[in-house]
C-alpha cells in the first residue's frame, strides 16, 4: 500500500495544504477507472475500498492498471478493511446497486457532516439508501464503456460524460457538485455538473431497462439484440414505457435513449450487458433497481408498465432457479 499524502506546498505562500481525501467505494470496472485517474493527482489522497480481496491485494502489490483508451498504472491506498480508511472529503459509490446498503453501512463513518458522497451506480434508489447514513448526497449517471480484465486491471473501451447533480432531498449545495466535478475533470475524466441530473439519470435508466434486461434474458450481446427484429421491438416497447413514466414524473430526458441503443449496437466489439454478465455467472442482478423501479413508479402513477413488470418477474424467477428450488 502506498503511503498517504501529507499535503502539498502552495506555490504562492509556501504553506502546506492538506490533500483532499477521496474514497471510492466499490472498485469494479467503473470504480477502478475513476480511482486510477484520481490517483494521478498529487494533491489528492485516494482510498479504494472493495470486498474483493484479491483485487485489492493486486492493487497494493502491483498498482492499478488502466488500459484500452488509456494506458497507465496508478499507485494508491487499497483495502478491504474500512477501518483502515481515514475521514474523507468526498466519496464515490460504484458498487452494484444490490450491494449499496451493505457498502454504506460499512463505510458511513468515513464521511463526516461536511463530506459529500456521489452515486455513479445503475438504476434508482441508491441515493436514498446512501442518504440514510450520509448528509450530502450527489446523484450521477455515467456514459463510459469499461470492463475488468482481471484483479488490479480495468479497461476503458471509450470515455463518455458523467453527469452529476444534487440529490434533492439531501439539500446538497451545488458548490459541492461543482467542486467534485472540477476535481474529476483535472484527473482526466469528463464530469458535467448539473443543477438537476434527473434527466441524465433517467435517460441511462431507460436505456438500461431495455439493453440490460433483454440481453440478460436472451443471452444476446447488445448489438445482436438491437439488430434482431423481435428483440429490437421489445427494446422499443420497454423504452416507451420508461419514457411514459418519466413524463408522468415531470422529468425531461437529457437525450433520446435510442441514441444510446444505436451507439452500443455500432460498437466494433461484442459487448455483453452487465446484467447478462451477472446471469452467466449466476449472480443476483440489478433488475430491482432498473426494471423493477420503473414498474413500481409506473404502477403508483397509473402509467401502464406491463413489460417492465414482466421482465422483472422473469429475471427474479431466473435468479430463483439458481438456488435449485425443490
Amino acid at each position: 500500500m502506498s503511503a498517504p499524502s501529507e499535503g502539498v506546498v502552495s506555490a504562492l505562500t509556501g504553506a502546506i495544504l492538506m490533500a483532499v481525501k477521496v474514497c471510492i467505494v466499490g472498485c469494479g470496472a467503473l470504480g477502478s477507472v475513476i480511482t486510477g485517474h484520481l490517483a494521478r493527482l498529487s494533491d489528492i489522497e485516494v482510498h479504494a475500498y472493495d470486498v474483493f480481496q484479491e483485487h485489492m491485494r493486486a492493487i497494493r502489490e502491483r498498482g492499478l492498471k488502466i488500459s484500452g483508451a488509456a494506458d497507465f498504472t496508478a499507485r494508491l491506498n487499497a483495502t478491504s478493511d474500512p477501518s483502515e480508511i481515514p475521514p474523507c472529503d468526498f466519496g464515490i459509490f460504484a458498487t452494484k446497486s444490490i450491494h449499496t446498503r451493505a457498502a454504506v453501512e460499512q463505510t458511513a463513518h468515513i464521511f463526516g457532516p461536511s463530506a459529500a458522497v456521489c452515486s455513479v451506480q445503475n438504476g434508482l434508489g441508491n441515493e436514498e439508501i446512501i442518504a440514510e447514513r450520509v448528509r450530502y448526497v450527489i446523484r450521477g449517471a455515467t456514459g463510459l464503456a469499461i470492463h475488468m480484465r482481471g484483479p488490479g486491471h480495468a479497461a476503458v473501451e471509450f470515455y463518455g460524460d458523467i453527469w452529476i447533480g444534487p440529490f434533492e432531498p439531501s439539500g446538497t449545495p451545488f458548490s459541492l457538485v461543482q467542486e467534485l466535478a472540477a476535481l474529476m475533470n483535472r484527473a482526466g475524466l469528463r464530469f458535467v455538473p448539473l443543477h438537476d441530473a434527473r434527466g441524465a439519470q433517467w435517460t441511462k435508466l431507460i436505456f438500461n431497462s431495455a439493453a440490460n434486461a433483454v440481453g440478460a434474458l436472451t443471452r444476446l450481446h447488445h448489438g445482436a439484440a438491437a439488430r434482431f427484429a423481435p428483440t429490437a421491438a421489445l427494446y422499443e416497447a420497454l423504452l416507451q414505457e420508461g419514457e411514459a413514466v418519466a413524463r408522468a414524473l415531470g422529468i425531461v430526458l437529457s437525450a433520446d435513449p435510442r441514441e444510446l441503443v444505436a451507439e452500443g449496437a455500432r460498437a466494433p466489439t461484442k459487448r455483453n450487458a452487465s446484467m447478462l454478465v451477472d446471469v452467466l455467472a449466476e449472480r443476483p442482478t440489478e433488475v430491482d433497481f432498473i426494471n423493477g423501479a420503473i414498474a413500481d413508479y409506473g404502477e403508483k402513477l397509473g402509467v401502464p408498465v406491463p413489460l417492465n413488470r414482466a421482465v422483472w418477474q422473469l429475471l427474479k424467477g431466473l435468479e430463483h432457479s439458481w438456488s435449485n428450488p425443490s
